[in-house]
């Protein structure tokens, strides 16, 4: 494994939440746009979310990779869905894609895995 995500997002989260605190009308103002962009209108929120996880990668924001890839399991994107989504990350991003592509993927399979093992029946 090259990095938890689980983890990762976890202490951003706790992170976000000091500029939140410190920045609250700049961060309703953030939280107002998201909510807009990720509304289901022509396109679902999943596609939106596999969107946003492309451009996750094409940028190389470690943050939103973790965050776009545990939205996109929420919202029941496919592996073959995220994998046809980085193909157009790298056609975007080119060879520094590539690399952040294989981080969002092992972000999808982990926060999948716990997905998976959160809604198992216990044994």
């Amino acid at each position: 494994m090259h990095k938890n995500w689980i983890d990762l997002t976890g202490e951003l989260s706790v992170a976000l939440r000091e500029v939140r605190t410190g920045t609250p009308d700049v961060m309703k103002g953030f939280s107002a746009i998201a909510q807009a962009a990720l509304k289901a209108n022509a396109l679902d929120t999943k596609t939106k979310e596999l969107i946003a996880l492309a451009i996750s990668v094409a940028t190389r924001c470690d943050g939103c990779i973790g965050f776009h890839a545990e939205a996109a399991v929420k919202h029941g994107a496919t592996r073959d869905e995220v994998m046809e989504t980085m193909g157009m990350a790298i056609y975007m991003g080119a060879g520094p894609s590539v690399m952040y592509a294989a981080q969002a993927v092992e972000a999808y399979d982990q926060f999948a895995k716990k997905k998976a093992a959160a809604t198992s029946p216990a044994e």
